[in-house]
């Protein structure tokens, strides 16, 4: 006869084990000798190497008396539904694994490749850090509410960013997310601003895109990437200001004020 520790050692498993499948009805508990201690017999340490190597399968323990008890046929199906179980867990971990994996390609994890590679050229022509986070945080914002848009958007991005004067006017508003409501800068500021807006607007109409095609951005979306910009950049409620004073209006979804909208 053996004790707990015995009988722990022989199956493969500890002491903490055995009293756990005691507690969960999946081994019973043997009589007591006289001086109180538990003794099991060889029937106990088959039952629970079974028991373990079960557990080790990846069986629930709520189904393990179930398998135990089974015949043939049953065990056989219900083995089979464990296996398919095990295979959609795998499934899922590669999933997790390919999502952590994207972890050390930083922006890659919340972007399309196109978002990514819009990104990467901006860094590549000298764009500031600090733009190129406010870009990125917006199209994050853009990829999750319109996926399926954000190449046909980025399309037109791309198209600005190659544009070298349009590209150059850019690179000139890099020092505007610093800027303070009061300083004396932001009219001239708010005049490259202005200078950018007609040289991407003109863009569009040369490279004969057709701007009725691109997917319209729902007005919700705009207020939020609108609000975010504002909290971005200290100077945006003063710079939609002078932005105003010199014809334009709106920021995400920025338009011309016509004469009948003053």
């Amino acid at each position: 006869m053996l004790t707990i520790s015995q009988l722990a050692a022989y199956a493969g498993v500890t002491v903490r084990a055995v009293r756990h499948y005691h507690a969960k009805g999946l081994l019973p508990e043997p009589d007591r000798d006289h001086s109180g201690y538990r003794r099991y017999d060889a029937a106990a340490v088959v039952e629970l190497v079974r028991i373990r190597t079960l557990a080790e399968a990846g069986v629930p323990l709520s189904r393990v008396a179930e398998l135990l008890e089974a015949d043939d046929d049953e065990f056989a199906a219900a083995v089979e539904e464990v296996d398919r179980r095990l295979r959609a867990e795998i499934r899922e971990r590669q999933r997790h694994r390919t999502l952590i994996a994207r972890l050390a390609a930083g922006e890659s994890l919340a972007l399309p490749p196109e978002a990514v590679s819009y990104l990467e050229r901006m860094r590549e022509y000298g764009f500031s850090e600090r733009l190129i986070e406010i870009e990125r945080d917006s199209w994050i914002i853009i990829a999750a509410r319109m996926p399926e848009e954000v190449p046909t958007l980025m399309s037109l991005k791309h198209l600005q960013l190659e544009d070298t004067g349009l590209r150059q006017l850019y690179l000139d508003l890099g020092d505007l997310v610093d800027v303070a409501p009061d300083d004396p800068r932001l009219p001239a500021i708010a005049d490259r601003v202005a200078a950018f807006i007609e040289g991407a607007a003109n863009t569009v109409v040369q490279s004969d895109l057709d701007v009725s095609a691109f997917p319209p951005v729902s007005q919700d979306l705009v207020e939020l990437l609108d609000a975010m910009f504002v909290d971005s950049v200290p100077c945006a409620r003063r710079l939609f200001a002078l932005l105003e004073e010199r014809g334009w209006t709106g920021w995400t979804d920025i338009r011309r004020i016509e004469p009948n909208d003053a």
